[in-house]
């Protein structure tokens, strides 16, 4: 077995992370002033999450994969559990009116961000394990295989993403939801299932998306918003409205790194989702554009260890945790720039917090583990 190391991979996260950390320290000095009484709170905070995130990752990057592929299922059991133990008294903490956090020791983390990663490994290692069975015993045709199809294979996964669905509809967090749901459905569909089960879960999808926003009367306003951004500028629509003139006022080359005055209270959740709004402002065309490079390269190196995987698990599993870290950057960059109704995500390895990077950082160690064993 050839053992291969991605250098470019590697390199490019740290960069990411790395930048990350840089532009947090012009970014966040004010907001940390105010409420700590000092500049460097959060840049300390989020170094020592870094930290622990290259542990973690170094950790992923060694361990097994026939460990990981074995032990999936329990991940992701725990991980189901962590989300209806949001809403427990004393273990689960309201955030901005939402029940998606636990805290443990004074620290809070989502265990959603642990159902990303968790989720992936499990039907990753499942549909392997199916596809493996019914290739072995290949004798089943017509109505008799198209039905075991259907019990040994769709059903289960329909039934596995409605659970995620009820766990995470009661923490009200759809944005979330869409990004796993849509990674899982790239998953099976890359598993060479039937395409009738393709056709299936994009009208269940389609169902659900619509019950979605037909009753729930937030997610309906956000929508409206988006198609009308004018109609309340300084209420639902102030977030786009301020993130684009962050965007607009950067121009090509930007007012130069810890210049820009949107952060000052002027645009809400600067630290977190509007990240890139605010490196529009200070960077310009020049280091949005330069951000989107990056992901697009994050996402070749991706799909290049996928087509290099020699089993089943490891395709899967490199496909999905590239398409999950990928998705969510590009959903937060169309929420920045107006052509996708804002969500509240953070930037892949440049937002600040903590579940989301240690969760992106085992992902990439998954992933170089996988390369080192393609």
């Amino acid at each position: 077995m050839k053992k291969y190391f991605d250098y470019p991979l590697f390199f490019l996260t740290c960069f990411l992370m790395a930048f990350g950390l840089v532009f947090l320290a012009c970014l966040s000095s004010f907001t940390s002033l105010q409420r700590y009484g000092n500049t460097s709170y959060y840049l300390m905070h989020q170094s020592v999450l870094a930290i622990l995130a290259l542990v973690l990752g170094f950790i992923a990057y060694k361990i097994p994969l026939s460990f990981l592929k074995k032990w999936a299922p329990l991940f992701v059991f725990l991980s189901l559990i962590g989300l209806f133990l949001v809403f427990m008294p004393g273990i689960g903490t309201k955030i901005y009116g939402a029940s998606r956090w636990i805290t443990v020791a004074g620290h809070s983390f989502q265990p959603s961000e642990v159902l990303k990663i968790t989720s992936i490994l499990y039907l990753a290692a499942w549909v392997s394990s199916r596809l493996s069975e019914m290739g072995a015993s290949d004798k089943k045709r017509g109505v008799i295989k198209k039905y075991h199809n259907f019990f040994h294979i769709l059903l289960p996964f329909l039934i596995f993403l409605g659970t995620i669905t009820m766990g995470l509809y009661l923490q009200k967090d759809a944005t979330t939801l869409g990004i796993i749901t849509i990674t899982l459905f790239v998953i099976y569909f890359s598993a060479k299932t039937p395409f009738w089960h393709t056709l299936v879960i994009l009208l269940l999808g389609l169902m659900a998306l619509a019950i979605l926003i037909g009753f729930t009367p937030y997610r309906l306003d956000r929508l409206s918003t988006f198609l009308n951004p004018d109609a309340d500028p300084l209420g639902s629509s102030y977030q786009v409205k301020q993130s684009l003139i962050s965007l607009g006022s950067g121009g090509f080359i930007g007012k130069g790194l810890g210049l820009g005055d949107q952060k000052f209270g002027r645009l809400p959740m600067a630290m977190n989702d509007a990240v890139f709004s605010v490196i529009g402002e200070e960077l310009g065309f020049i280091g949005t554009t330069g951000i989107v490079i990056l992901f697009c390269l994050f996402f070749w190196f991706g799909v290049k260890i996928a087509q290099r995987s020699t089993d089943n698990f490891s395709k899967l599993t490199a496909i999905g945790i590239t398409f999950w870290i990928t998705l969510q950057a590009f959903i937060n960059i169309a929420s920045a720039i107006g052509i996708f109704p804002f969500v509240g995500i953070p930037l892949p390895f440049l937002s600040y917090g903590g579940s989301h990077l240690l969760m992106e950082m085992i992902g990439i160690g998954i992933l170089l583990n996988i390369s080192k064993n393609g």
